[in-house]
């Protein structure tokens, strides 16, 4: 019995994956890297607060948060199910998951948004203390992550309507989806380190 090997169109690497994937994994690594300092500079500066807002249990609005993680996560599980009728080459529930992951997306930036307009009516601007620079960069930053995500996504949707997009290069959603399943993670990894530390 031999082995049947998928061809994508790309020529394996010598780990056994396409260029393109094996480029996203190193992106993703060096985004570790950035992260890993964003969130060091985080937990130096989160006492620094210069008088102003705290970090704490009563600023933070832990429940509405949690809502919004939990869309967020659940964008994650959207994302496979795009992949896996891509696979199967159901073109139209692919389109309707892909639209689904980018709302969803969609739905955690305006949570953010929302939070950020009342920090900031609360007295918290991003120059305020190095605390909340500290605290705006890290979040603003995995949200310009989300967005570019999103843009993404329907860029995939605009592909698969001009029918550039089918089981045989399905690899570029998977290629887009570990993305997507990197934000989600690092979204995890800021919830535990700035609201549930507070």
């Amino acid at each position: 019995m031999t082995d049947t090997v998928v061809d994508h169109g790309h020529p394996p690497t010598n780990t056994g994956m396409s260029h393109n994937k094996l480029g996203m994994w190193v992106f993703l690594a060096s985004e570790c890297l950035l992260f890993g300092a964003l969130i060091s500079t985080y937990v130096l500066y989160r006492t620094e607060t210069n008088g102003g807002p705290e970090p704490s249990e009563d600023f933070f609005d832990i429940p509405f948060t949690s809502v919004s993680s939990f869309v967020l996560l659940m964008s994650s599980l959207t994302m496979v199910l795009a992949l896996s009728a891509l696979q199967r080459g159901d073109l139209v529930r692919n389109r309707i998951w892909l639209v689904a992951t980018a709302l969803l997306g969609a739905v955690f930036l305006g949570g953010q948004v929302y939070e950020f307009t009342a920090f900031y009516n609360d007295g918290l601007g991003y120059t305020t203390s190095p605390f909340s620079s500290a605290f705006y960069t890290l979040t603003g930053f995995h949200g310009v992550h989300v967005a570019i995500g999103i843009l993404m996504l329907m860029s995939l949707f605009v592909a698969s309507v001009r029918g550039r997009l089918n089981a045989e290069n399905a690899e570029t959603v998977e290629i887009v989806g570990l993305y997507w399943h990197f934000v989600d993670i690092v979204w995890i990894i800021l919830f535990g380190v700035v609201y549930l530390m507070a």
